[in-house]
């Protein structure tokens, strides 16, 4: 599996938009290639009918090495990382997360049109909370399990102001993510709250699941990218360039564990 680390050089987009403030030797941020270089859908990704299915970790063995389609994404300085590994679960596979006081993530770079598949549909496990966990402060943005998925730049579907400070972003530190929806299993947030991360508006938070009383629980998630994209950001969302899941505790310094199942896209009727 390739590994990626990225230097503190860059500013807090797409995946874990956390920025220097929270860690001075390290940042959080994902490097997508040029959309002209994504037009079309990479042929590893498997399309059933109304299905794209972007992470088909049950088709894998147990104990196998991570899909080389998910990159592992750590962080300089950041020397404890979340431990992923392929584990059954009730028969079936499924991606362990496991994170001591740690950080890294598994992304997937990927083109995909939210009209055309406008669902997403996952499954996750969560078997404790971080204590320390607080999606309006900047020192709680550490979550047990959180699905990403960032967007690529439309300058139709943003204002000047917001147009102009995602330019200067791109002069200082080349292709970033223009806009990145972070789904969440909070602490003590009401589901389905949308706010702005701690750090960067550029990615908006939406709590789908909150509290204690569903762990250890596998439970399915449905959302609509379309609805939660106007919520979020009040125009109708451009091409999807990448998904991601993480699990961390480095900001809180405690514990967490988190299964992810299958991702899927499905297609609207």
């Amino acid at each position: 599996m390739k590994t990626i680390s990225m230097p503190c050089s860059a500013i807090a987009y797409g995946l874990a938009a956390r920025g220097a403030a929270r860690h001075e030797t390290a940042c959080h941020f994902i490097f997508f290639p040029s959309l002209l270089l994504l037009l079309f859908l990479p042929p590893a990704l498997q399309v059933y009918g109304s299905e794209l299915r972007v992470g088909a970790f049950s088709d894998l063995t147990p104990g196998s090495a991570l899909p080389p389609a998910w990159e592992l994404l750590t962080f300089p300085r950041i020397t404890r990382h979340t431990e992923y590994q392929l584990v059954e679960i009730d028969g079936t596979t499924v991606i362990k997360a496991e994170s001591r006081n740690a950080a890294s993530g598994l992304i997937r770079r990927i083109t995909i049109d939210p009209r055309r598949y406008p669902t997403l549909r996952w499954r996750w496990r969560v078997d404790r909370l971080l204590p320390g966990s607080d999606v309006r402060r900047k020192a709680g943005d550490d979550y047990p399990a959180r699905l990403y998925l960032t967007f690529a730049y439309d300058a139709d579907k943003m204002s000047l102001g917001r147009r102009m400070r995602y330019q200067a972003a791109r002069l200082l530190y080349g292709d970033v993510p223009a806009a990145a929806i972070n789904y969440i299993w909070a602490r003590n947030a009401a589901r389905n709250t949308v706010v702005p991360n701690a750090y960067t508006d550029f990615t908006m938070m939406i709590v789908v699941e909150s509290g204690s009383e569903r762990l250890g629980q596998w439970i399915t998630e449905e959302r609509n990218i379309v609805q939660d994209y106007r919520r979020a950001f009040g125009s109708d969302p451009p091409l999807i360039t990448g998904v991601a899941i993480m699990t961390d505790s480095d900001d809180s310094g405690g514990e967490a564990s988190a299964y992810y199942g299958d991702i899927t896209f499905l297609s609207s009727p």
